[in-house]
């Protein structure tokens, strides 16, 4: 999440909140002229597809959540993911949620991508991996979660996907991004 210390001229926040923090900003622009944009800086997150089975399964099982979202206006399919914590690194992270909102524990983790998930108005980041040799662990859900797990072959979550039934960025590039690389390496 770096940002062109060259091109901010002043900032001025309009908002510092639990999870963003609003800022309009005055830039220098590429081309020499300055204006002002608004911001929202965010923490980054990591985000993580669950798979079941070995390498060689060309269909093995995922899991996916059926999570509330008041913003998308009701549930919607995702991966589990959520914001780093000071301190820790994005496959910690990408571990921790993991077993606080889906109960599973990774064995493994394969870095597939990060994404900026709206580089016009925010510099959010999300590291996306994929989670191998899964056991169990210990839900730890925060009081606004409101979520079920849904365990189904990859075919199907490609075919939600391609369906139109999955609108979630984070979740729609895991899905594609595994694949279409199938990455099974350590991160």
């Amino acid at each position: 999440m770096s940002e062109d210390r060259r091109a901010l001229l002043r900032s001025e926040v309009v908002h510092d909140g639990r999870v963003v923090h609003l800022s309009v900003d005055t830039v220098r622009f590429p081309d020499g002229s300055v204006g002002k944009l608004e911001l929202v800086r965010h923490r980054g997150a990591a985000a993580v597809l669950p798979v079941f089975g070995g390498a060689g399964d060309p269909d093995p099982d995922v899991l996916l959540l059926r999570q509330y979202r008041y913003a998308a206006g009701g549930e919607i399919y995702e991966v589990p993911a959520g914001i780093v914590e000071p301190g820790e690194s994005w496959s910690e992270c990408a571990r921790r949620e993991l077993e606080e909102e889906a109960g599973l524990r990774a064995g493994r983790l394969a870095k597939l991508t990060t994404i900026h998930t709206t580089p016009g108005f925010t510099n959010e980041e999300i590291h996306v991996y994929a989670a191998f040799d899964l056991g169990e662990g210990a839900v730890r859900r925060d009081e606004d979660e409101f979520l079920r797990t849904l365990c189904m072959p990859f075919s199907s979550a490609l075919e939600l996907a391609r369906s139109g039934e999955i609108t979630d960025a984070k979740s729609l590039v895991a899905l594609l991004y595994f694949a279409r690389f199938r990455t099974h390496g350590d991160a």
